[in-house]
C-alpha cells in the first residue's frame, strides 16, 4: 500500500477524552476514532489489525475442532425470560421494541441464542460433545464507559459454547478452551495471567479469566509466587490476621474530632495506625439503605458485598450528602453505626468483630466514638469477608504472603452446568433413549480488547510497537526525500519486490518532510522498516526493527532478506 493513497489521519496531541495510553496512540496513529462514548469506528490501518487478530483466534479454535457459526445480534425478550436473565442482568442491557411492541435486546452475550438454538437440532448423545462459536459485535450499556477500547458499550467478541452429555464432558471440554486459549494468547505474545473467576450472573460455579499484565489495566488479580494461586480481586479471599485483638473492652468514649473526616486525619490527630479505625459506608439498593463497616485501612469489595445482599453490583449506589445527612443527622466523615435509623440495615465485615476498642464515627458533626466493640456496644450482621485482598495477605492455597498486580481481562472461560438447559428445556437421548439436560460451557475473548491491551504491552514514548503477527504491515519502506529520482526509484523496487513476494507491506511516498515521515513511521509502529536515503545511488539502505531502532545499513537486497526471513 502506498502511504500516498492511504487514509492515515494522525494526530500531533493526545486527545483529550483518553485516559489510558493504549486509547492516546490508538487514535494519534489514526488506527481508531471514538464516536460517542464506548463506541468506536476502525479504520484502515485498525481494521487491519482487528482482522489478524480474528485470524489468529479463528486459526486456533478451528484447529481444536470447534466450529464457527455466526447468530444474530438481536434477540426476543422470550429468550432472556425463560433464564430469569431479563431482569437480572441489569441496566447493562440495550433493550428495544419493534413497531409491532415486541421487545427485544441487543446481545451482550448469547447463552440463551445458542442453547435455544440447539435444542431442536441435537437430538442424540452420538451428537455431542458439540463445541460452536462465532466472532460478532457485542453491546452492553456500560454505566462509565472507559479505556478506549478495553470498556466500551460496543465491542468485538468470539464467544464459545460446548454442549456435553455430562459433567464429566464438560469438564474435558472446558480444558480443551482452555488449552486453545493458551495457544491463542502466547501467539500473541501477551504476557499474561491465568485465574479464578467471579462466575457473576453467568452462572456456574466454576470459572477463570485470562489477564494481560498491564499497568494500564482495570482488573486487580492476586496471585501466589509460592504456588499456582490467582484470582481476580472479585473472587479473591482476604486472609489475614492482624486484626485478632485481645484484651479488655474499654468504656465507650465520645471525643471531640473539630473537621477531622478522612481514615488520614484521624490517624494523625488520634496518632493511632489506620487499622485501629472503622469506616461505616452508606449505601441503598431498590429495596433498602445499607451501613457496612470495615476496617479504615481497607477497601469494600462491591462485588463480594452486592453476593452478600443477593443483588447485582450495578444496583448498589452509595449515598449522597443530603441523603447521609437525613438518616443520620451528620456528614460523610463522621458516619457511624450507632443511631442509625431502623430502616437501616447494619452489616460489618468479620474482621470488625475481632477488633478491639476501635474508633467510629459518632453521627454528630465534629465528634467520634472511641473504644467500640461489637456486641457490646451494638449489634450488626457480620460478613465472612467483604473486603479486597492486598499485598501480604496470606494465600489460602499455601499460607505465603500473597502480591497484587494490574490487568485486562482478555479471556474468560464458565463451566455452566446445566443452568440454560434446565431452563429452556434443551434436552437430548441417552443411550438408555432417556431425556437429558445438556452440560454446557460458555468461553469469551474479547477480540476488539485485545487490540488495547497488545498496545498497553508494546509501546513507547514514540509510539506503538506492534507484533508481527498482528501488525497491520509488517514491512514499511520509507523514502526520505520523494523528490529525488535514485530514492524513489530503489524504494518502488523493494517495495514491488516485496509485494510480489506476498508482504504485507507500506511505502511512505508522500511529497513530506523527513523529520514526519520518521516520527510517523515511529507512532504506527510497524515491525519490519527500510529507509532510503543518501546512499541510495549505492543500493545501501538503513535497516531495523521498531521494537529494537536499532539502525544498520545494508544493501537493498540484504535489506529484503532480513524482511522474508524475519517473516519466517
Amino acid at each position: 500500500m502506498r502511504m500516498s493513497k492511504l487514509y492515515m489521519p494522525t494526530i500531533k496531541e493526545d486527545p483529550t477524552n483518553a485516559d489510558v495510553i493504549s486509547n492516546k496512540l490508538l487514535v494519534r496513529a489514526g488506527m481508531v476514532r471514538q464516536l460517542v462514548s464506548g463506541v468506536y469506528s476502525y479504520m484502515p490501518l485498525g481494521n487491519r489489525v482487528l482482522k489478524n487478530v480474528e485470524r489468529i483466534v479463528r486459526e486456533e479454535q478451528d484447529a481444536a475442532g470447534f466450529q464457527e457459526v455466526l447468530m444474530s445480534a438481536l434477540q426476543p425478550r422470550e429468550l432472556w425470560e425463560q433464564s430469569g436473565r431479563w431482569a437480572d442482568f441489569g441496566p447493562e442491557m440495550f433493550k428495544l421494541e419493534d413497531r409491532k411492541g415486541r421487545e427485544f435486546c441487543l446481545g451482550p452475550t448469547h447463552e440463551e441464542y445458542f442453547t435455544n438454538f440447539i435444542k431442536n437440532e441435537l437430538n442424540s448423545y452420538k451428537q455431542l460433545p458439540l463445541i460452536i462459536y462465532q466472532i460478532q459485535n457485542k453491546y452492553r450499556d456500560e454505566r462509565r464507559p472507559r479505556a478506549g477500547l478495553i470498556r466500551g458499550r460496543e465491542f468485538l467478541m468470539k464467544d464459545a459454547y460446548n454442549f456435553d452429555a455430562d459433567e464429566e464432558g464438560m469438564i474435558k471440554s472446558y480444558e480443551l478452551v482452555w488449552d486453545s486459549y493458551v495457544k491463542i494468547f502466547d501467539r500473541l505474545g501477551f504476557d499474561y495471567k491465568v485465574v479464578q473467576g467471579d462466575s457473576g450472573n453467568m452462572g456456574g460455579k466454576v470459572s477463570h479469566e485470562f489477564i494481560a499484565i498491564t499497568s494500564g489495566g482495570e482488573a486487580q488479580i492476586a496471585y501466589c509466587k509460592n504456588c499456582d494461586f490467582a484470582a481476580t480481586d472479585e473472587v479473591a479471599e482476604c486472609i489475614t490476621d492482624e486484626y485478632n485483638e485481645t484484651g479488655d473492652k474499654l468504656e465507650i468514649e465520645k471525643v471531640s474530632t473539630p473537621n477531622v473526616k478522612t481514615i488520614q486525619e484521624l490517624n494523625e490527630y488520634f496518632d493511632l495506625p489506620k487499622k485501629k479505625f472503622v469506616k461505616t459506608l452508606l449505601y441503598k439498593t431498590e429495596e433498602e439503605v445499607i451501613a457496612v463497616m470495615i476496617p479504615g485501612d481497607r477497601e469494600l469489595n462491591l462485588v463480594k458485598f452486592s453476593k452478600f445482599l443477593n443483588v447485582h453490583p450495578d444496583s448498589i449506589e452509595m449515598l449522597e450528602e443530603h441523603e447521609i445527612n437525613k438518616l443520620t443527622g451528620s456528614y460523610l466523615g463522621f458516619v457511624g453505626p450507632f443511631g442509625l435509623k431502623e430502616s437501616v440495615r447494619l452489616i460489618a465485615d468479620s474482621r470488625v468483630k475481632s477488633m478491639n476498642n476501635f474508633i467510629v464515627g459518632a453521627n454528630e458533626i465534629d465528634y467520634h466514638l472511641k473504644n467500640a466493640n461489637i456486641s457490646d456496644d451494638f449489634e450488626c450482621e457480620i460478613a465472612n469477608d467483604l473486603l479486597n485482598a492486598r499485598v501480604g495477605d496470606i494465600c489460602p492455597s499455601c499460607g505465603e504472603k500473597i502480591d497484587i498486580n494490574t490487568g485486562i481481562e482478555v479471556g474468560n472461560i464458565f463451566q455452566l452446568g446445566t443452568k440454560y438447559s434446565t431452563a429452556l428445556d434443551a434436552t437430548y437421548l441417552d443411550k438408555n433413549g432417556k431425556a437429558q439436560h445438556f452440560w454446557m460451557g460458555s468461553h469469551g475473548i474479547g477480540v476488539s480488547r485485545i487490540i488495547a491491551a497488545l498496545v498497553e504491552q508494546n509501546h513507547d514514548d514514540r509510539g506503538i510497537i506492534w507484533p508481527l503477527c498482528v501488525a497491520p504491515y509488517k514491512a514499511i519502506v520509507t523514502v526520505v526525500n520523494s523528490k529525488n529520482q535514485e530514492m524513489t526509484d530503489l524504494g518502488n523496487e523493494i517495495y514491488e519486490t516485496l509485494k510480489n513476494k506476498g508482504v504485507e507491506v507500506l511505502i511512505d511516498d508522500r511529497k513530506e518532510r523527513a523529520g514526519v515521515k520518521f516520527s510517523e513511521m515511529d507512532l504506527i509502529g510497524i515491525p519490519l522498516r527500510i529507509v532510503v536515503g543518501r546512499k541510495a545511488n549505492e543500493k545501501i539502505v538503513e535497516y531495523s526493527t521498531r521494537k529494537d531502532m536499532e539502525k544498520e545499513e545494508i544493501t537493498s537486497n540484504e535489506a529484503i532478506e532480513r524482511v522474508l526471513k524475519a517473516l519466517e
